[in-house]
C-alpha cells in the first residue's frame, strides 16, 4: 500500500496572509478570554485595543504634521529675525559713518564761527527728538542738507527694520508655544498607545504584530524584480531617483519628526526621497499635496506623491502596481504597502 504524503504548505501572501493575521489575532483574543487564561483588560478585548492603538496612532500623526508645520514656520522665522538684525547692524554702520561725516562739517564749522543747531541736532542719539525737529534741514548749507537727509533716511529706516523684528520675534514666541503643544500631543498619543499595548499578553502582543506586519505582506513579496520595474516605469530620471532612495530607505525605522538619514517620518521620507532627486518639498502633508499636478488614481505612476485621511495626514511614494513605499507609524519601519490599505484622499506628480 502506498504511503500518503502530506501535501506542502504554502505560505499566505496578501489578502490571504491577512486573514491568517487576523484569525491568529481573534483566536488570541478567545484564548485569552477562556477561564484561567492570562488577559490584558477586562474591559478591552485584544481587537478593541488593537482598534484604539490604531485610532492613537492616527491622531498622534496628525498631531505629527502639525509638529512639522509648526516648526517649518519656526525655523523661517528664525531665519528671517537673523536677517533683518544683521540688516539692522549693517545700516548702523552705515548711519554712524554718516554721522561722522556730519561731525567733521561740525568741526570745520566752529573753526569758522560755531555749530549749526541743525547740526547738532544731527548728531542726538535720540532719533525720536531728530524726526520731530527735521525741519532745521532746510536751514543748512547744501552739503550739509545732503548728509542730515541721509542720516534722516537711514534713522527711519533702521526704526522700521527693528519694528520688524520686533513683530517677527512675537511671532517666534507663538510659533514656539505651537511646537509645544503639538510635542506634547504626540508624546501623549504615543505614550497611549504603549500603555495599551503593554495590556496585551506576550501571545496578544505577537498576534498584533503579525496582523500588522501581515497589513503589507503582498508588499513585500518578489520585491527586487517590482524594484527593477518601477524604476523602468517611472515617468523621468528624477521620479526613479526618489523611487530608488525610497527603496533604500526600506527597513528604517519610524520616528516621528524625522527627515533622514537613518530615520523618518511619513512626509520626512518623501520629501527626503524628491531631495535625492535634486526637488525641494515642503515639509508637511498638506503642502506636499500642493506641491504639484494633482492626478487621479487611475493616472498614478511611480514616484507619485499618495495621500490618505479626510485630513491628509499620512503620504507614501507610489512605485507602481497598487503599491507605495510609506513610513506607516512607531514600531512599524519604512516599507512596502498596499496604497487601498488606508483611506485614499488623493495624488500630485511633483515632476
Amino acid at each position: 500500500m502506498a504511503a500518503h504524503r502530506k501535501p506542502k504548505q504554502r505560505p499566505c501572501t496578501g489578502s490571504a496572509a491577512r486573514t491568517a493575521a487576523t484569525l491568529a489575532f481573534a483566536g488570541a483574543a478567545t484564548a485569552a478570554a477562556l477561564p484561567g487564561a492570562a488577559h490584558a483588560d477586562p474591559q478591552l478585548t485584544p481587537a478593541q485595543v488593537k482598534a484604539k492603538v490604531d485610532r492613537l496612532y492616527h491622531e498622534a500623526e496628525v498631531a505629527t504634521e502639525q509638529y512639522n508645520g509648526a516648526k517649518e514656520k519656526a525655523t523661517a522665522t528664525v531665519k528671517s529675525l537673523g536677517a533683518l538684525r544683521d540688516e539692522a547692524a549693517r545700516r548702523t554702520e552705515r548711519l554712524n559713518a554718516s554721522r561722522n561725516a556730519l561731525g567733521s562739517l561740525a568741526a570745520a564749522q566752529y573753526r569758522t564761527g560755531g555749530i549749526d543747531p541743525a547740526v547738532q541736532l544731527a548728531l542726538s542719539s535720540d532719533p525720536d527728538e531728530y524726526l520731530q525737529r527735521a525741519s532745521y534741514v532746510d536751514r543748512i548749507a547744501d552739503r550739509q542738507a545732503t548728509e542730515v537727509s541721509k542720516v534722516q533716511r537711514q534713522v527711519t529706516e533702521i526704526a522700521q527694520l527693528r519694528a520688524e523684528a520686533k513683530e517677527e520675534l512675537a511671532a517666534l514666541g507663538t510659533r514656539q508655544a505651537e511646537l509645544k503643544k503639538h510635542r506634547t500631543t504626540v508624546r501623549a498619543k504615543l505614550a497611549d498607545a504603549q500603555r495599551l499595548l503593554d495590556t496585551l499578553s506576550p501571545a496578544q502582543r505577537a498576534a498584533y504584530q503579525q496582523w500588522d506586519t501581515a497589513r503589507s505582506a503582498a508588499g513585500h513579496a518578489d520585491r527586487s524584480n517590482r524594484r527593477a520595474g518601477a524604476a523602468q516605469a517611472a515617468p523621468n530620471a528624477r521620479a526613479a531617483e526618489a523611487v530608488a532612495f525610497a527603496y533604500g530607505a526600506l527597513g528604517k525605522p519610524y520616528v516621528w519628526g524625522a527627515t533622514g538619514p537613518t530615520s523618518f517620518d511619513c512626509s520626512g521620507l518623501t520629501q527626503a526621497a524628491w531631495r535625492s532627486a535634486g526637488v525641494s518639498l515642503p515639509r508637511t502633508t498638506y503642502t506636499q499635496i500642493n506641491a504639484g499636478q494633482r492626478i487621479s488614481r487611475s493616472e498614478l505612476a511611480p514616484g507619485d506623491l499618495v495621500f490618505f485621511y479626510s485630513g491628509v495626514s499620512h503620504v507614501g511614494l507610489y512605485i507602481g502596481g497598487g503599491l507605495m513605499i510609506h513610513a506607516p507609524h512607531p514600531g512599524a519601519p519604512v516599507r512596502v504597502a498596499p496604497i487601498d490599505e488606508m483611506p485614499f484622499a488623493g495624488a500630485t506628480r511633483v515632476a
